[in-house]
């Protein structure tokens, strides 16, 4: 196998990617991920209509992260062997079909089958995250990702406010057609931007790429501690708004759809930590911004556990929250696409797939406390996931920045 440095030389384009076509990467992966986060101001409203009690119906959530995890694994990862551009039109194709399978879905495994199947093909977002960085000048690699997971947090946040906004109009279903509508446009707009044949960066045959996947995680202590972080600050972001929508609808609030979404564009403070936080680590602070988070998440928690008592106080929170995820999630993510050039999209599927764990966790795991423990409970099961973290953090500190910041010499 070719090593990774003369591969990275030989397929990095010396133009970069220009700002233009970054931000359209960026929106096209928004519009993708707000297909995985649609469900979550609308359990109630789609537990009414399959008739799913409400402690089971995380599993709406939770379906979707199953086929989000699949797609990570056998799906990103052909990003290092095949066109990016046809994988990429390809995925947005076929998420119109699942969504508009789960918009017109009359019984539960109906709906299910279309969740599984609308979680596998949004991790399209992932193909364009290594793709970006790929395409990106070196020094502009931690931006260009930025950039891109910015559109991702609006997509998350946007998702919740869209999501609860359709459905008072038109009901939960209306949201999916939506959604369906705006992913075909996006395909007809990447098919006449994505450039064209882009070349692999890897001759490895299908098999050989999922069996390198593990190895490089475990032979990688950098990949390994970003991966655990990931899947422990998705199960706090997972923790909080899966069960939000619970307390708020009911007394003695009882907040509409529309109000609940709401909720979320206050953390569109993680739009500046993800670009910034991207600046950051082509720094080569990828360590100090880390720790500065996860102390910001942690605390988050504490006011965020003022609910129902104090609304202020849980915005603040949820600012603290938002801000703090998404500057470790591109710190993450800006740190792993830069240790081996040839396998870029396998990193991204991996480390994604730690994520989609944690989300998992962090769903089943909300409702199922708030049915017995409330807001209290999920509370303190937040802040056990946060702390968990920094101790995962803690326990590796001795990996040096320098480290985190330098490609690996050999490839996978």
């Amino acid at each position: 196998m070719q090593s990774a440095r003369e591969s990275g030389r030989r397929h990095q384009p010396d133009g970069g990617l220009s700002r233009g076509t970054t931000l359209i990467f960026a929106s096209a992966a928004g519009i993708s991920v707000a297909n995985v986060y649609f469900a979550q101001p609308l359990l109630d409203a789609i537990a009414r209509d399959f008739g799913v009690s409400p402690a089971a119906i995380g599993l709406v959530v939770t379906l979707t992260q199953v086929g989000y995890a699949l797609g990570l694994i056998f799906i990103v990862p052909l990003g290092d062997m095949l066109d990016s551009r046809r994988l990429v039109i390809g995925q947005g194709f076929l998420s119109v079909v699942a969504l508009v399978a789960v918009a017109t879905a009359k019984t539960d495994w109906v709906l299910f089958t279309g969740l599984v199947a609308m979680g596998l093909l949004a991790v399209v977002v992932q193909v364009l995250v290594a793709f970006a960085a790929t395409l990106a000048a070196p020094a502009e690699r931690g931006r260009a990702v930025g950039t891109v997971t910015s559109g991702v947090v609006i997509g998350i946040l946007a998702a919740r406010f869209v999501a609860g906004l359709l459905a008072d109009v038109g009901g939960w279903r209306l949201v999916y057609l939506t959604s369906a509508v705006l992913m075909a446009a996006m395909v007809g707009l990447l098919t006449r931007v994505l450039p064209r044949n882009p070349l692999p960066g890897s001759t490895d045959s299908y098999a050989e790429t999922l069996c390198s996947i593990p190895s490089l995680f475990f032979r990688d202590r950098v990949l390994l501690v970003r991966g655990l972080l990931a899947l422990l600050i998705f199960a706090t972001f997972s923790t909080f708004w899966t069960s939000l929508v619970l307390p708020l609808s009911t007394a003695p609030f009882n907040y509409s759809h529309t109000q609940i979404g709401l909720f979320g564009l206050v953390g569109l403070a993680g739009v500046a930590a993800a670009t910034g936080a991207g600046r950051l680590a082509d720094r080569g602070l990828g360590q100090w911004t880390t720790a500065l988070s996860l102390t910001l998440l942690l605390l988050s928690w504490g006011l965020i556990a003022f609910l129902p008592s104090s609304i202020p106080l849980l915005l603040i929170g949820v600012v603290l929250l938002d801000l703090a995820v998404q500057a470790v999630h591109v710190t993450n993510q800006s740190i792993i696409v830069a240790r081996h050039p040839t396998a870029r999209s396998r990193l991204v599927g991996g480390y994604m797939v730690f994520y989609s764990i944690g989300s998992a966790i962090g769903a089943s795991a909300a409702t199922m406390v708030y049915a017995h423990a409330g807001w209290h409970g999920v509370s303190m099961l937040g802040a056990a996931f946060s702390a968990a973290a920094m101790l995962i953090w803690a326990g590796a500190r001795h990996v040096s920045v320098g480290s985190e910041a330098t490609e690996c010499a050999n490839g996978p």
